[in-house]
């Protein structure tokens, strides 16, 4: 527990700095995360003998990152670079010898999608009129759905939500967390546009942050579960061990991978053009 705590304050000293200046010093922190997060995804399917390309999967990754938070009108030609290389080197790696190269392909391939286009999303919340403000509304709805989940789940889980991949979670959980990222929402929107500076000001009403909740709350544990689903298969209990009582860089990013782009969408189509 005291590892546990010191890595969170850790990530907070670094990350809430980060948040609220955003710029270049934001992205370099969003780039080690998902550089690390990558890391650890080729190194999951190295365990079960498969052979994603290290050095491609996170270039590629670093690359469409870079691409969308400097040159969006870039990205998507960086992304089809990335998964071109990826496919080169998976092709000579067959002639050298490699029979399983075209699924290693795949690996790689899912890889810079996955974190790389999936996890920019952090970059382009950043990025919205009001960026930190709006990361500040997302990722909390996120935090409170795992707590609300963990908390409820603990002590009066008793149906089961996924036997075979996350025996833990219950559905009794599950809703709590969609309950309680439904009350942050509603919560942090009025906070937002209603009090001191009211930096969302006008921008939000307490039933669409409500509404936030219920999406993001809804949705995003199928980030985590989608990682533990990676962890089981590689027979891994942590996708790393880089942050003391945390496990990886992946382990702490998989439900944001969810809820970086729903939320990026949500304040686009409902807020921003709506």
């Amino acid at each position: 527990m005291p590892s546990r705590v010191l890595t969170a304050l850790a990530l907070a000293v670094i990350g809430l700095p980060a948040i609220i200046f955003g710029g270049v010093f934001y992205f370099i922190v969003i780039a080690i995360v998902l550089a690390g997060s990558a890391w650890e995804f080729v190194r999951m399917y190295r365990a079960v003998e498969f052979e994603p390309h290290e050095w491609v999967t996170i270039g590629g990754v670093l690359l469409v990152a870079t691409a969308r938070f400097f040159f969006s009108e870039a990205a998507i030609p960086v992304l089809v670079f990335a998964i071109m290389a990826a496919m080169t080197v998976h092709v000579l790696a067959f002639e050298r010898g490699r029979d399983k190269a075209a699924l290693d392909f795949c690996i790689t391939a899912a890889g810079i999608v996955y974190i790389g286009w999936l996890g920019s999303y952090l970059l382009d919340l950043r990025t919205l009129p009001a960026g930190g403000w709006w990361l500040m509304l997302i990722l909390p709805l996120v935090w409170a759905g795992d707590t609300g989940a963990y908390s409820i789940g603990a002590v009066y889980g008793k149906h089961k939500m996924t036997p075979r991949l996350s025996p833990k979670k219950s559905w009794e959980g599950y809703f709590a967390g969609v309950f309680t990222a439904v009350i942050v929402g509603a919560f942090f929107s009025y906070a937002y546009s209603t009090l001191g500076p009211q930096p969302l000001g006008g921008l939000i009403t307490p039933a669409q942050g409500a509404w936030f909740g219920l999406v993001v709350g809804a949705l995003t544990p199928l980030g985590d579960l989608g990682e533990s689903m990676l962890k089981r298969q590689s027979g891994m209990k942590d996708s790393s061990q880089v942050l003391p009582g945390h496990g990886g860089f992946l382990d702490r990013i998989d439900s944001w991978l969810w809820g970086a782009p729903l939320g990026f969408f949500l304040i686009q189509y409902f807020i921003l053009n709506a």
